[in-house]
């Protein structure tokens, strides 16, 4: 008898909390509508060339050093937050059992901040490109004269 009085004391506690905590506040939450922002059809530029580029090898040592260009229809440019950046490597090697020659590709990428690439990037990569690699720049944070931030399209370009 004593346990079922126990228990019941037990769960009429459970309950009161229960009801205690589904009190709203209805005074404390304030909802601030904010208008809804379409961004501009824009697009991503690495000197002339656009997404699915191919270039020549002297032309992607040029391209290197070129900033990131933003912008819309009417030519207006926009400036960039941060845009990641990823070089796919050629290499190639000799394979100790067969003695064949073998190509692989590696691939270097970082977040940055500032366009064009830093010059160590410049440096790593100009002069040595090989065809078959492939510059690729991804998820280019873009900025607004409102300071409304959005994405703009991916750039991949392919050395031929």
């Amino acid at each position: 008898m004593i346990r079922i009085k126990i228990f019941s004391l037990f769960l009429c506690s459970f309950v009161f909390l229960g009801a205690a905590a589904q009190q709203h506040h209805k005074d404390s939450v304030i909802i601030t509508k904010v208008p809804r922002f379409k961004p501009p059809v824009v697009k991503t530029f690495l000197g002339r060339n656009t997404d699915g580029a191919s270039v020549t090898k002297d032309e992607a040592n040029q391209l290197v050093s070129l900033p990131l260009k933003i912008t819309d229809v009417k030519n207006i440019v926009y400036s960039m937050s941060s845009y990641h950046f990823l070089y796919k490597r050629k290499s190639v090697f000799q394979d100790e059992e067969t003695g064949k020659k073998q190509t692989s590709f590696t691939t270097v990428s970082d977040l940055f901040t500032v366009t064009p690439l830093p010059k160590v990037w410049q440096a790593n990569i100009a002069n040595g490109v090989q065809s078959g690699e492939e510059f690729y720049f991804f998820d280019i944070l873009v900025i607004d004269k409102l300071g409304r931030k959005f994405f703009a399209p991916d750039l991949k370009i392919k050395v031929l």
